[in-house]
């Protein structure tokens, strides 16, 4: 091994590569431009992005930003929905793998 952390370039195939978001208010002097830190950073579900819902899981937290296709699968495969709690929906979560009781925001 030549020492280097991947030396087949595996990780190339199976991960998407980062991208930076263009940000049309960046040179706004009225705008906080606060990176996400701590807290915020590990709830955080990033930028509002069309054709996605937020969901997020009772038991771990989490919020994650997924397609709106991704969440109707999911609730296709095997979900209750009660209007009457606050997470509506007993689903798969797609960060903790748990069916636990979710909330999706169809908007977020």
């Amino acid at each position: 091994m030549t020492g280097r952390a991947d030396p087949e370039g595996k990780r190339a195939l199976f991960e998407s590569p980062p991208i930076e978001i263009e940000d049309p208010l960046r040179d706004d002097p009225l705008v906080d431009h606060h990176e996400a830190e701590g807290h915020e950073a590990l709830y955080s579900a990033g930028p509002r992005e069309a054709g996605t819902t937020l969901l997020t899981c009772s038991e771990c937290k989490v919020r994650s930003r997924i397609s709106v296709v991704e969440t109707v699968v999911r609730i296709m495969t095997i979900s209750l929905w009660d209007p009457r709690r606050s997470y509506t929906r007993w689903m798969q979560c797609p960060s903790c793998q748990t069916r636990t009781w979710c909330k999706i925001e169809w908007l977020g």
